[in-house]
């Protein structure tokens, strides 16, 4: 398991257009994904719907667990998204 936290800095948080980014991201990966926030809720990374309930918004920090055989190199290229698209 491979986690990373990343505070967003997106003007409007993880909203419609981003929350699909991040979805398509995590599917084109072969580990499970989860996003958490701090106040302890946390949703699937192949879920729009579960990412978009927990109401992330600029200065959130969300830590992100991956999970699987080739979690090193999917959580490079995860964090490697957070920082270019949230």
């Amino acid at each position: 398991m491979k986690q990373f936290t990343y505070t967003i800095t997106d003007p409007v948080g993880i909203h419609a257009r981003p929350a699909g980014l991040l979805v398509k991201a995590v599917k084109a990966l072969d580990s499970a994904v989860t996003i958490a926030k701090a106040d302890g809720k946390s949703a699937g990374g192949a879920k729009l719907m579960a990412l978009m309930g927990l109401g992330i918004k600029q200065g959130d920090t969300v830590t992100v667990t991956v999970e699987g055989a080739n979690e090193e190199a999917d959580c490079a290229a995860l964090e490697q998204f957070f920082k270019d698209n949230l």
